[in-house]
C-alpha cells in the first residue's frame, strides 16, 4: 500500500497504524529503533523536532520504505504544510 502523507500529523497517524497492526508497545518500537518511548509518542502525534536518522529507523523497523517523489499539479504548497 502506497500512502501520500504531507503533514507530520499524517506521518505520524501512518507510523501509529502500522505500529498497532504489527504489535509493539510505543515502549518496544523505542527500543528496537534505538529511541526512548517518547520520542515515538511525540512521532506519532506529529510533533516537530524528530531527528531524520530516529524517525528512518522507525520506519526502518517497522518495515516501510521513505520514498520521496514529486508533487502533482495541484497539490499542496510547502507554505501550506508548515
Amino acid at each position: 500500500m502506497n500512502q501520500i502523507v504531507t503533514p507530520p500529523s499524517q506521518l505520524g497517524a501512518v507510523i501509529q497504524t502500522h505500529r498497532l497492526g504489527k504489535g509493539p508497545t510505543q515502549t518496544e518500537l523505542a527500543t528496537l529503533a534505538g529511541t526512548q518511548q517518547k520520542t515515538i509518542s511525540a512521532i506519532e502525534n506529529g510533533s516537530a523536532g524528530t531527528r531524520l536518522d530516529t524517525l528512518i529507523s522507525v520506519i526502518a523497523v517497522l518495515g516501510l520504505d521513505l520514498q520521496i517523489v514529486p508533487r502533482q499539479n495541484g497539490s499542496i504548497s510547502i507554505e501550506d504544510v508548515f
